[in-house]
């Protein structure tokens, strides 16, 4: 999960390639799967078996710290757009509706969508209704 915050310019594509490595799922049937057609006279030299299963045990670590990264960072992103409530922000077109142009206005809700993402409303000076939906990524500036 990506998670965005204020200043971060928020990009289409993702940083990390999508081929990095394989799932624990993947590796598990790559495993039965040699296991199953191995030579019984020429079985599969213990060390290399080790070595395999320390690999199945690094990624399975791997994979639950990254989960771990991924809450905390979404705790602080939540922390952060809290922090905002009450405060004067410059936010950026995208989020103002028209190109080139930014809104300036007082953050007077935050909302969390279902996978924990903040999104914030914002109300401008005599505007009616408030800019909603509003990603942390989108806030420019910050006024006291």
């Amino acid at each position: 999960m990506a998670v965005d915050a204020i200043g971060v310019v928020s990009s289409s594509t993702s940083a990390t390639p999508q081929n990095v490595g394989i799932s624990q799922t993947q590796f598990l049937q790559l495993l039965l799967t040699q296991l199953q057609y191995q030579d019984p006279l020429k079985p599969v030299d213990n060390t290399e078996f080790v070595a395999q299963l320390a690999q199945f045990s690094a990624l399975q670590i791997s994979q639950e710290t990254s989960d771990g990264i991924n809450t905390s960072l979404t705790i602080q992103a939540g922390q952060q757009a809290i922090a905002l409530m009450g405060k004067k922000v410059t936010v950026k077109s995208a989020s103002t509706g028209s190109s080139g142009a930014s809104a300036t206005g007082t953050v007077t809700a935050v909302t969390f969508t279902s996978t924990g993402d903040a999104l914030l409303s914002v109300t401008t000076t005599g505007s009616s209704s408030p800019l909603t939906n509003i990603k942390l990524s989108d806030v420019t500036e910050l006024s006291q």
